[in-house]
């Protein structure tokens, strides 16, 4: 995934992302050739991601692809973070390496994952040079592209689409429980909830929507459970933990359907008060 030298996501936070694409490459890359690029693959081999010359390259996805019609070519890949300026200068120093290396025809995409629109250039005109390569926005897709598919690993990029104009906290609702599927674990502890939780970052406006929900859908994150129990530990702060957690079971048996054995381990309390819970709901 590239990289710009601007502050802000960070080469930290961006290697963040490149990670999390990088390790799930092989399970999402399907996805975004079938369903965005529109690509019916009937054969498809891995090539190595080194390109070498004068220089080194680093593709996040190169393949070579024989498609249903038998047309073959080179599909190559990047994942933007950031709004580069220098990036069709990149593209095209690409371009001309995988030319020369394998003599086989290429298509270049450029998948932008923050919800903003991109200014990169798409086009370097010159005298003697023509060259382009197509620029997509992931939240100009519809989450559902993503949350339709099997793999958790392709789920959670629906937090970076198009919610279709959509409530922001019923959509991310759905897209949480969809790749929690119902496991007994500690949805908060997993390496799904980790990266979607990175993800998230890339889309600030719903930071605050996702928060709630993982409240609700998980047991307590690991810091505000901390906070919270430091917190009912000093004398009269007991009714605000009391209240909390009703709060939180509450939002467990009423809007997720929990049992009460599944309210009450969610969130930290006894049975008999997840069904003391339900009670007072029953009664409202």
């Amino acid at each position: 995934m590239s990289e710009s030298g601007s502050k802000n996501p960070g080469p930290r936070q961006s290697g963040q992302y490149d990670k999390i694409l990088r390790e799930n490459l092989e399970v999402t890359l399907p996805v975004f050739i079938k369903e965005v690029l529109g690509i019916e693959v009937a054969e498809s081999e891995e090539l190595p991601d080194d390109i070498q010359h004068t220089k080194e390259r680093k593709p996040d996805a190169l393949k070579k692809i024989t498609t249903v019609s038998g047309e073959t070519f080179l599909l190559h890949i990047e994942f933007q973070v950031e709004d580069e300026g220098e990036m069709v200068f990149r593209m095209v120093e690409y371009y001309i390496m995988l030319m020369r290396r394998y003599h086989l025809p290429v298509r270049q995409y450029v998948i932008f994952l923050r919800d903003k629109k991109p200014l990169m250039a798409k086009y370097l005109h010159t005298e003697r040079l023509k060259f382009s390569y197509d620029l997509l926005e992931i939240s100009s897709m519809n989450y559902r592209l993503f949350l339709n598919a099997a793999n958790p690993e392709v789920k959670m990029l629906a937090i970076l689409a198009d919610f279709a104009n959509n409530d922001s906290y019923s959509v991310v609702k759905e897209i949480v429980e969809d790749i929690r599927g119902g496991e007994e674990s500690d949805f908060a502890e997993s390496r799904y909830f980790k990266q979607l939780r990175i993800f998230v970052q890339l889309r600030r406006s719903i930071e605050p929507q996702f928060e709630r929900v993982m409240e609700a859908v998980s047991k307590f994150f690991k810091e505000e459970r901390d906070f919270l129990f430091r917190r009912g530990e000093s004398k009269g702060m007991e009714k605000g933990l009391e209240k909390k957690s009703y709060e939180v079971v509450a939002n467990l048996i009423r809007e997720f359907h929990f049992s009460d054995e599944q309210a009450a381990k969610a969130a930290g309390t006894s049975v008999e008060f997840a069904r003391e819970v339900r009670a007072s709901l029953d009664k409202a």
